[in-house]
């Protein structure tokens, strides 16, 4: 089965996140809305193949929702810096390992 198109939509998005390195609202809109495209083309390879990506739709897409809970809960600049990092890297290392898997299948 090809996964081109959606390995296209994931590749995408890295290319978005590149910039991403401080903190704002505009930053912080270009994450949740790479958060939700993910979890879109993530949900859509689950359902063609639910045997290679069920373990990416639950443990990578969850790290990225607890990455977004953490900016959302912290009041300290800095500390909600930090964590806006980590939610980056949570999206992006997630992105990657789709992708990978996609070329795996």
């Amino acid at each position: 089965m090809g996964y081109a198109k959606e390995r296209g939509k994931l590749e995408k998005l890295l290319t978005r996140l590149v910039g991403v390195n401080i903190y704002n609202e505009k930053s912080l809109a270009v994450l949740h809305d790479c958060h939700e495209k993910y979890s879109h083309t993530v949900r859509i390879l689950k359902n063609k193949e639910p045997e290679f990506f069920t373990d990416l739709y639950k443990n990578e897409l969850q790290e990225v929702k607890d990455g977004k809970k953490a900016v959302k809960e912290e009041d300290a600049i800095e500390d909600r810096q930090n964590n806006f990092l980590a939610y980056k890297e949570a999206i992006t290392r997630a992105i990657d390992k789709t992708i990978q898997a996609t070329h795996e299948v």
